[in-house]
């Protein structure tokens, strides 16, 4: 649908990628361009036999989140836009 209406490329972004069943087939036939995925569940094993996915690694956010949460510290501030930055 979305290519029939103008668009060049199409990207999707999932959370915890668990590609079951068909689920990697299906994406390597499909028009998307790329999935976005991060890696809260291991992608190297889905990745080799899929290679529109790409990994977001979130190591650094919940590294940074246990270390606010052990100091008692904001983690609702890392997820604050702030406008004026």
């Amino acid at each position: 649908v979305l290519k029939r209406h103008g668009a060049t490329e199409i990207y999707a972004i999932a959370v915890h990628g668990v590609f079951s069943g068909p689920a990697l087939e299906i994406i390597n036939k499909s028009p998307v361009t790329a999935v976005a995925c991060t890696n809260s569940v291991p992608q190297d094993e889905f990745r080799a036999r899929c290679p529109k996915l790409r990994t977001i690694d979130i190591a650094p956010m919940i590294g940074e989140i246990i270390r606010r949460t052990f100091n008692g510290e904001s983690v609702t501030q890392l997820f604050v836009h702030d406008e004026q930055l």
